[in-house]
């Protein structure tokens, strides 16, 4: 975790900074988890239609591979931006 996120917390007791720490962590994995398993369902959804065979068949590998790609192309820009603009707001105050 980034020490930053607890900059605003000088005042607090370490046991407090301690509980929000883990309480980011888990947040912030709960989020990765959900984005993972956003991404896996939505490609599935979309590439895998034939259960004929155990393994993806050429086109759906490529399809779940491209899907992927374009699902975590478009997770960083919307990080990027959202950093972007946390900044600029910082720099108002």
């Amino acid at each position: 975790m980034d020490k930053n996120m607890l900059a605003g917390l000088e005042g607090l007791p370490e046991e407090d900074k301690n509980r929000m720490s883990a309480m980011i962590d888990h947040l912030q994995l709960r989020d990765s988890l959900r984005m993972y398993n956003s991404l896996v369902e939505r490609c599935f959804t979309d590439c895998v239609d034939n259960f004929t065979r155990k393994t993806l068949q050429k086109q759906e590998e490529t399809c779940v591979t491209r899907c992927a790609d374009k699902f975590l192309k478009h997770s960083m820009r919307v990080g990027m931006r959202f950093a972007e603009l946390n900044s600029q707001a910082a720099t108002q105050d």
